[in-house]
């Protein structure tokens, strides 16, 4: 950790320094320790720390960007250098719509100690007893157990000046056998949230019952999709198309969709970047404090996310969503922090009224092939199982999908009452429930 203190004053530092007509300056640093495990046994723990300071100079409407893990005033010097010259290279773009005012930032505490003090030797305890379960029930396990925290500032030219700091702890394991595997997975800002023997648990429950799958032929199926697989889903929507950007440039699954039912009422998705719930910082890469935004409500599609850029080319305020330097690349605004709502089903209520269908618990390699219905394909994996009256009939051999997501979340019958949740090594949260749905295109078998 460096500090509030340290780091708002070389952030302000960097803007004393630079030479542009106006200039912002973004900071993001972190402290993480991960501890891999394979084959039932710790292989490897390494720990890294970084700052990464960005600045962004300003000359009339042209703008460039120069990153440096230099803190020092030369190294900031340098990086206002390389900034300015960028600016000077570029055209001036007429839709820039200058830096933001500094508003009122509602502080969040997400910050916990006994994530950032977290010892070795307490992820090491909990990878055993992971391994332990596993080599009980004669298999193996894989997997990681991650924590970190993290540190954001964000200031400008204009007098803002933002800043907070989290922590994350996230375990994933896969648990395998001769001929099957199955994996779980929790994430939280808060270490004692964790569970260690509950996910090695249901990690080895489900690796038991997918052992020696069997072939099915590819087809149309009624599917309960655990909640892994209904990450994927909703963070392909997001990549494809939750942003004003790709909404602007023609490329969002929103487009002719906004206003309209298209998704079962019981859908609802959003983006909140101060619940608690996830894994908060309540202002985004330009210093604006983030608001929470409704994607879908209750199957009607509403609002993307904006940026100050996409909100100026749309007449509206931005809400909040500038991505972080290192990330736009990705394209624009992005909603870095996903809920789905719950239902009143439980997983198991699901399978019990289900007469024939597949019980999936992850998907896994899916890309876009259609983004304007967010087509996507990929595979199963660690788990797909029949059912049959109600019950896990027998475990199936993986197969592939080709399914618009879109048209998937509109054949949705049920929805879980329970959320897990996963928070990525950037810091992105996705968290939702369980479904089940009456129609998902299953195409092709696997090798």
């Amino acid at each position: 950790m460096l500090g509030t203190e340290f780091i708002k004053e070389r952030v302000a530092r960097a803007l004393q320094l630079s030479k542009s007509d106006e200039t912002q300056i973004t900071f993001q640093a972190h402290d993480q320790a991960l501890t891999r495990f394979a084959n039932n046994i710790i292989h490897q723990n390494v720990s890294e720390s970084n700052g990464t300071l960005t600045i962004t100079a300003i000359l009339g409407r042209r703008t460039g960007s120069a990153s440096t893990n230099d803190l020092s005033d030369e190294g900031l010097s340098k990086a206002g250098e390389r900034a300015l010259n960028h600016a000077r290279n570029r055209k001036e773009d007429p839709h820039f719509p200058g830096l933001p005012e500094a508003q009122s930032i509602q502080p969040i505490q997400a910050f916990d100690d006994e994530t950032a003090n977290c010892d070795p030797s307490v992820r090491a305890e909990a990878v055993g007893l992971i391994c332990n379960q596993a080599m009980a029930k004669n298999l193996t396990a894989y997997g990681a157990y991650s924590t970190a925290t993290a540190e954001v500032a964000v200031a400008n030219s204009k007098g803002v000046m933002a800043y907070h700091s989290g922590t994350r702890a996230s375990l994933q394991t896969t648990i395998a056998g001769d001929n099957g595997s199955s994996m779980a997975e929790d994430s939280n800002w808060r270490l004692s949230q964790l569970d260690p023997a509950a996910i090695g648990q249901e990690a080895v429950e489900k690796a038991i019952k997918a052992q020696n799958p069997c072939p099915i032929e590819p087809g149309i199926y009624e599917v309960v999709l655990g909640p892994y697989a209904v990450m994927d889903i909703v963070e392909n929507l997001s990549w494809t198309g939750m942003g004003a950007r790709s909404v602007q440039e023609g490329g969002s699954w929103m487009i002719g969709r906004m206003g309209m039912e298209v998704m079962n009422p019981l859908i609802s998705i959003w983006d909140d970047g101060c619940d608690l719930a996830g894994a908060p910082l309540p202002f985004d890469f330009e210093g604006v404090p983030r608001r929470k935004v409704s994607i879908v409500d209750h199957g009607i599609v509403r609002s993307p996310v904006y940026d100050r850029y996409t909100a100026a080319k749309d007449g509206v305020e931005t809400t909040g969503h500038a991505s972080p330097p290192d990330m736009l690349w990705m394209g624009g605004p992005m909603a870095l922090h996903l809920f789905m709502g719950t239902g009143d089903s439980s997983l198991e209520e699901m399978i019990r009224s289900t007469g024939k269908g597949l019980h999936i618990n992850r998907f896994w390699y899916t890309r876009t092939v259609h983004p304007r219905d967010c087509v996507t394909t990929g595979m199963t994996r660690d788990g797909v199982w029949m059912i049959d009256d109600g019950q896990l009939a027998y475990p199936v051999k993986d197969l592939r999908f080709t399914q618009s997501y879109v048209d998937a979340l509109a054949n949705v019958i049920a929805v879980g009452g329970n959320r897990r949740l996963r928070i990525s090594e950037m810091g992105s949260v996705v968290c939702v429930p369980p479904l089940k749905i009456g129609i998902f295109n299953f195409t092709g078998v696997t090798a």
